[in-house]
């Protein structure tokens, strides 16, 4: 009878569990944002020596407008690929384990990681606009680090690890202004890579 009840108890947890969190994220998806990161990042570090910037040499580093719009652009390219690989892992995930995608956790999740995403970016095209691009990575991995942080409690609680990572890692990279398309790299890139395997071996 006990053993029937703790089953009961499982089962219940589980319904709850499925009803008040997003639990199609797949780690996949953290695995191929991580990629889609390095391969870009490392577009953006050969096109620094393609213009004469010597990366880790150069104390202080000049951009021009057509090399700022460049890096924009690769940004946007990056963003794309993180979200399509994201998108297709979850659909790919909820299908196979018969698992709901659009729900009320859904929604809210996305709301609590779009504030500080939203603010994020604003402050950031402000940061642009005032030509502070030294500021913009550590910005870029602050604002990403809060908002998983935010949105943590709609989801894996596991998500706010990655969100206390990044968040640190750009808290550091403020007083290092130079090494940010290294911090980038390895918070967007690195860390979204094993933090991807992590929960792929952990709930697949």
């Amino acid at each position: 009878m006990n053993q029937k009840h703790q089953e009961d108890l499982a089962h219940i947890r589980s319904m709850m569990e499925r009803s008040s969190r997003f639990i199609s994220l797949s780690g996949l998806s953290g695995v191929f944002a991580g990629l889609s990161a390095l391969i870009g990042g490392m577009y953006v570090y050969q096109l620094f020596k393609a213009n004469g910037i010597e990366y880790f040499t150069d104390e202080h580093i000049l951009l021009s407008g057509s090399l700022v719009s460049e890096v924009i652009y690769t940004a946007f390219v990056i963003l794309f690929f993180a979200l399509a690989f994201g998108i297709f892992f979850t659909i790919r995930k909820s299908k196979k384990y018969n698992l709901p995608i659009w729900t009320s956790a859904t929604k809210k999740m996305l709301f609590n990681l779009a504030i500080p995403l939203i603010a994020g970016g604003i402050f950031c095209l402000a940061l642009q606009y005032h030509q502070a691009y030294g500021l913009v990575a550590p910005a870029t991995l602050i604002f990403y680090g809060l908002a998983l942080i935010n949105a943590e409690k709609y989801t894996f609680s596991d998500v706010k690890y990655l969100g206390f990572c990044e968040l640190f890692l750009g808290l550091i990279s403020l007083f290092l202004i130079g090494y940010g398309l290294l911090f980038w790299i390895i918070g967007f890139g690195i860390l979204h890579i094993l933090y991807g395997l992590i929960m792929f071996k952990k709930y697949k």
